[in-house]
């Protein structure tokens, strides 16, 4: 992109180069998103709420500080929008529900500390899933985030609904998410951003209202591969206040972005993860795996069982649903008064398992997990759909809860592996269908290996120009 694009439009990398070179400020980029934001919120429903007086404040004192020459690293001065389920200090932490309306966080969640020290600037919480739950991106309490590639209401992905529209329709170039069977990645994929998904315990939750302490992780949604590794690398490592990082090793994933693929071993998996896939789905993720093939990649087909048997592991989503309805029984009391009858139905799942079949599940999915780390061992990334359909339809998704629950194990059927299997993944734009709706390829690696899933991202991101497509939003624009 060149100095005529919008601000709106900028990636982190450009935004940052711009700042040091005193061709725009860090005031003058979130004035610009503030207003951005302002205007379209109404039409994208996508945050909960704008802090306008403080964003403006921190931009104000990340201006003094880089003229003064104090220089806080590639993120200073960049504008940042965080799921509300994650704390921010002195505003609301809803968790998508009236449930906890007027709930304030008195501190900032461990990664808020982390990219705030790096100097990013926090406009505002963004939209989620009620407690996260529901990977369509349904939300009926505060309303369902408008996916920016369709004036017909579609689905936008969740449960990181709000984040992965702000990223999309250029309200903020990066958002946090979080991620527990595909919250960071559906939504990048049906929103057509890019979506890491970490691997757990390499970023801290402290700060995060828990839905699945096996299988929660945060991880960011940006408009390029080089900015979703810019932010990791500022936000991952170990945290006393969160005991599932205490093995988190802190890693360099920028020095071997670019080094592309040549000579590297890269698995299409096939078997479940393309069975009822979307036609136009299927060509474009295939055609990306051409990409890479001419670039040099050493492609080669296996099945991956693994993927099935942890499925089959995990029936109904069972591991996240008994520790949903741990993390929320002391406030059910006698019933699931203010509760989604989507989520009603998942903790009372989690309600009835049994410890053994809990276990069972737990020590099923762990000797998994260790077989998938086996396995890939032989490959440096292992590839697949994120997404098995596009975005829907909100009125079709949302027309009764046999629909629902449908269509929410269709999104999350391909990415919940990853989560089962301690997987870490990227879900990059691979193409769009007939109707302008965004594809992604998803980039599996074996756990604590998010630079060479980035890697990979990053060479088929430069092969094409997928991510420098936006979408047309005159219709919101009133």
């Amino acid at each position: 992109m060149n100095e005529d694009t919008p601000l709106h439009w900028r990636s982190i990398a450009e935004l940052s180069r711009q700042l040091r070179a005193g061709t725009t400020t860090a005031s003058e980029v979130v004035e610009h998103l503030l207003a951005r934001a302002e205007r379209l919120n109404p039409a994208l429903d996508t945050f909960t709420l704008i802090a306008r007086d403080r964003a403006m404040a921190a931009a104000q004192a990340a201006d003094i500080a880089l003229a003064a020459g104090e220089d806080w690293g590639p993120l200073h001065g960049i504008p940042l929008g965080v799921k509300d389920i994650i704390d921010v200090r002195g505003l609301e932490t809803s968790a998508g529900s009236k449930v906890l309306a007027d709930t304030v966080a008195d501190t900032d969640a461990t990664v808020v500390q982390a990219l705030r020290r790096a100097g990013m600037i926090c406009l505002g919480k963004t939209q989620t899933v009620k407690f996260a739950m529901g990977a369509p991106g349904v939300n009926r309490d505060y309303g369902t985030p408008h996916n920016p590639w369709a004036q017909i209401h579609h689905v936008p992905g969740g449960s990181s609904s709000g984040s992965g529209v702000a990223v999309a329709a250029g309200l903020v170039p990066a958002a946090l998410g979080t991620d527990t069977g595909g919250s960071v990645r559906i939504p990048a994929s049906l929103c057509g951003t890019v979506g890491l998904k970490t691997t757990i315990g390499q970023v801290s939750r402290s700060g995060v209202f828990p839905l699945s302490s096996t299988l929660d992780s945060v991880g960011p949604l940006t408009r390029t591969v080089e900015d979703a590794a810019l932010v990791y690398q500022a936000m991952h490592g170990p945290d006393p206040s969160d005991r599932s990082t205490r093995e988190a090793h802190g890693h360099d994933v920028l020095s071997t972005l670019k080094d592309g693929v040549t000579g590297l071993r890269v698995a299409v998996a096939e078997g479940m993860f393309w069975e009822g896939v979307d036609d136009e789905i299927q060509s474009a993720v295939r055609a990306a795996i051409e990409v890479l093939d001419n670039q040099g990649a050493r492609i080669e087909s296996i099945e991956f069982p693994e993927a099935r048997d942890a499925l089959e592991a995990n029936p109904r989503l069972l591991i996240s649903s008994v520790e949903a309805h741990l993390a929320h029984q002391d406030r059910l009391g006698d019933g699931f008064n203010g509760y989604d009858p989507t989520i009603e139905f998942r903790l009372a799942e989690g309600a009835n398992a049994t410890a053994a079949q809990y276990l069972r599940a737990q020590q099923a999915c762990e000797r998994l997990g260790e077989t998938a780390d086996r396995t890939l061992r032989e490959f440096d990334v292992m590839l697949t759909p994120t997404t098995l359909s596009p975005a829907m339809p909100l009125a079709d998704v949302d027309a009764s809860i046999e629909s629902y629950q449908h269509w929410n194990a269709v999104y999350a059927h391909n990415t919940v592996v990853g989560n089962l299997l301690s997987l870490c993944a990227v879900s990059v734009p691979c193409g769009f269908t007939s109707q302008g709706l965004p594809i992604g390829l998803m980039v599996h690696a074996r756990g604590r290996n998010e630079a060479m899933a980035l890697r990979v991202a990053q060479a088929y991101e430069t092969a094409t120009t997928w991510h420098h497509k936006q979408p047309d939003l005159s219709w919101a624009d009133s």
